[in-house]
């Protein structure tokens, strides 16, 4: 099993460092892209990036994209999170293109891959106030009314609603016996009439958002695959969903285990630096082993999605967010406490880092339902 980059990805990556470098390589930088850190997002930079072709690697030619694969795009993942470029709607925007492509007409796949590539911010309303692990109880309804749907309910936490162009509903179209059937997905603009946007003030800050919609309009040419089938094309999506979520954090990880590493190299107590102590050695390269495990974890899975788009991977891509968002949340951690004080300010970026790795165990199934589905693969 051959992991090497081939020489396009390797100058990919190199590309990628390049840019974050000269475009957020400073604290000055960053802050005054995201407005203070107050922002996880930022649009000319994000556009940019599509203008060089690399908001749409896994989007086919055809539709204005690069027509990469998975490898492809969690190398990308990872070196701009490691590289701190303020880009957080790629995540969801990369899981609506997944679902998109796989299930649009042709049409859909015209105006939303090609408004991903240039750098359009897509999102995805799954879970609601009483259906979090558990997507099956959701009970935002879509009625079918002259031809089209009209949408009720409310959904929270939908990661990117605010800068979105459109939010992809996963809602409940027919009413049965078992919870899982009679769901469907539909596209609805975010300008849509009906529909309110509320930002949720969290540990992150406020890219995620509370969703109402009272009574909502969409037309039949908003559904998404098939009627009454979103259960199993968001199962589809689920696998890959992991990944991309795993690839990001992966990139976040690297970042803390550098800038610890950085950190006790030049920090000095009783007369040497504390990297010098074996403690701290230890700990230091157990996190490396543990990185380096999570990367090619990380690229094996994507390495099966390229050789099989359409293969479900519920034991490979439930292990791979389990380890890798652990892992790096571990490494922030480990790198805030070998940090000490300075871990903890805003004068350094890892109290930042802390924040966005203790929501990813939680979010796109939570550790505990990631061992679930590892343990029922195997059985159990």
């Amino acid at each position: 099993m051959d992991f090497a980059l081939t020489d396009a990805q390797t100058d990919f990556v190199a590309a990628i460092r390049d840019f974050a470098k000269r475009e957020c390589g400073t604290q000055e930088q960053r802050a005054a892209l995201t407005n203070g850190y107050s922002e996880a997002h930022n649009d000319e930079l994000y556009r940019k990036m599509g203008e060089l072709g690399w908001l749409g690697v896994t989007i086919p030619e055809e539709v204005g994209g690069s027509g990469g694969g998975m490898v492809d795009a969690c190398l990308f993942m990872e070196e701009t999170a490691r590289g701190l470029v303020p880009m957080g709607g790629y995540a969801t925007t990369l899981i609506v293109a997944g679902a998109t492509q796989r299930f649009g007409t042709d049409e859909q796949k015209a105006d939303i891959l090609g408004g991903i590539a240039k750098g359009d911010v897509e999102a995805i309303a799954m879970t609601e106030p009483e259906a979090g692990s558990d997507v099956g109880s959701l009970t935002t309804s879509a009625e079918r009314v002259n031809g089209g749907f009209v949408l009720r309910g409310q959904k929270v936490f939908c990661s990117n609603a605010a800068i979105a162009r459109h939010i992809l509903v996963v809602c409940r179209t027919t009413k049965g016996d078992d919870k899982h059937q009679g769901l469907s997905m539909i596209w609805i603009p975010t300008d849509a009439e009906g529909l309110t946007i509320d930002p949720i003030d969290t540990l992150g800050g406020r890219e995620t958002a509370q969703l109402f919609l009272e009574e909502v309009e969409a037309p039949e040419s908003a559904l998404l695959g098939e009627v009454d089938q979103g259960w199993t094309q968001l199962m589809a999506g689920l696998n890959v969903e992991r990944l991309i979520l795993a690839a990001t954090m992966l990139g976040v990880g690297r970042r803390a285990f550098d800038d610890t590493l950085a950190y006790v190299k030049e920090r000095k107590q009783f007369g040497r630096p504390i990297g010098s102590f074996q403690a701290l050695q230890h700990r230091i390269a157990d996190l490396a082993t543990e990185l380096e495990a999570a990367r090619l974890m990380t690229h094996w899975v994507a390495s099966k999605v390229d050789e099989d788009p359409d293969r479900m991977l519920p034991r490979e891509a439930s292990m791979v967010k389990l380890l890798v968002t652990e892992t790096a949340q571990k490494a922030s951690l480990e790198g805030m406490q070998m940090m000490g004080g300075y871990g903890y300010s805003s004068e350094y970026d890892m109290e930042r880092l802390v924040r966005q790795t203790l929501v990813s165990t939680i979010y796109g199934g939570t550790s505990e339902i990631q061992r679930n589905i590892i343990a029922k693969t195997l059985g159990l």
